[in-house]
């Protein structure tokens, strides 16, 4: 008899831990997991040094996220989108946003519940609604510039759709959804009165014209809107695990009441370091970005230099490549293929589907430029001996 409960009986080993594991043992560069090879900002480092030698930080926080955070995240939704965020009754600090999106979907959908899903889809989220024991509809997101069919879009909504989780910018794509875009999903879910899980750790990672436009700024979508952010991305501290959920009191309540047997509370003198930096300069935010976008040519590069091809990614650190003129194999073979003669790891996305969608995955493979541009360097270099 196994000893495995039957909600987890599923979950296998994630694909992340097999190909960290190969691309160790073939001393690859791994642009797999979306997990930047530099430090934090010194300055928000030393604001957390500053916190521990407080002497006052290192018990419990409070359950909700301390003052000074919860106030931070409030003022950085009114700084860079207008909206409106009551920081005692309106914010709730996670563990990361993978705990805000678990806490939204426990407290906000009921057993037997729809959940829609845009796919690929990062990969907590389905294990989340099962384990709620709700049930995933699934709508695809088409290549090569990654968007949904709104006629499929359409036919997913039913009287049983409880909620819609939105990524955008989007993981793995790198597709920022446009205001047509956005505004077609919101009236959907007027008209079907649902609930938007909106998760936007991305949100200040887009380059060029594309823009981040949060979908609970659009009209009548504040009251129906959780939105899930963490300071992973934005800070490069992706080991701090502190992430926040914000949007009306009577949706963050049934996250609180979730939240508060998950974690209860997070890292106290962190969040005090998290607080200081969401209220750096809009410098810290313009150099941020413009980092990014000189680490995405440098990857665009190499992948040019390998004959892979990819949609131009608008967000987030992640270009999603097709093999498909390289390589005949599935994307799990590609994979191992590169890491093996080129000593560079990749991700398959087929994981980032349901089963019924898998055959997208076919073809293609994500790339992480969250990376050193020694690192970018090395890889062009890789890449351009295997074509050869």
């Amino acid at each position: 008899m196994s000893t495995v409960a039957q909600r987890v009986a599923s979950f296998g080993t994630t694909i992340f831990t097999e190909i960290n594991q190969l691309a160790q043992q073939h001393s690859a560069l791994n642009l797999g997991q979306g997990k930047p090879d530099f430090d934090t900002p010194p300055e928000i480092v030393e604001a957390v040094v500053q916190a521990l030698r407080a002497g006052n930080l290192n018990q419990y926080a409070p359950g909700d996220g301390t003052p000074a955070l919860r106030q931070a995240v409030a003022d950085h939704a009114a700084r860079f989108y207008q909206v409106e965020i009551d920081p005692l009754r309106g914010v709730v600090v996670t563990s990361g946003a993978t705990e805000g999106i678990f806490a939204a979907i426990l407290g906000l959908v009921d057993p037997g519940d729809e959940v829609i899903v845009l796919e690929p889809f990062y990969d907590s989220y389905v294990p989340n609604i099962l384990m709620a024991q709700a049930v995933p509809v699934f709508v695809p997101l088409h290549p090569p510039h990654w968007q949904f069919d709104p006629d499929e879009l359409r036919a997913a909504f039913s009287k049983k759709t409880r909620a819609v989780i939105l990524n955008t910018p989007h993981n793995p794509t790198g597709h920022v959804f446009s205001r047509e875009e956005l505004s077609f999903i919101a009236e959907l879910c007027l008209e079907y009165n649902v609930t938007v899980i909106a998760d936007e750790v991305y949100e200040h990672l887009t380059f060029g014209e594309a823009q981040h436009l949060p979908i609970a700024s659009l009209p009548g979508m504040f009251e129906r809107t959780v939105t899930v952010s963490s300071s992973g991305k934005l800070f490069s501290a992706t080991g701090w695990k502190i992430g926040w959920v914000y949007g009306h009191p009577d949706l963050i309540e049934g996250v609180r009441r979730a939240h508060q047997f998950i974690t209860f509370s997070v890292h106290h003198p962190t969040q005090e370091a998290i607080a200081f930096a969401l209220n750096l300069p809009n410098d810290y935010y313009q150099d941020f970005r413009q980092l990014y976008a000189e680490k995405r040519d440098l990857l665009r590069s190499a992948l040019d230099a390998a004959g892979l091809r990819y949609a131009v990614p608008d967000g987030t650190y992640f270009i999603m490549a097709d093999y498909s003129a390289l390589f005949s194999g599935s994307a799990v073979e590609f994979t191992r293929y590169l890491i093996q003669e080129a000593r560079v790891a990749c991700i398959p996305p087929d994981s980032f589907y349901s089963p019924a969608h898998a055959h997208l995955a076919q073809g293609y493979a994500r790339f992480a430029f969250c990376k050193s541009d020694e690192m970018l360097h090395q890889v062009h270099e890789r890449l351009l001996r295997l074509r050869r």
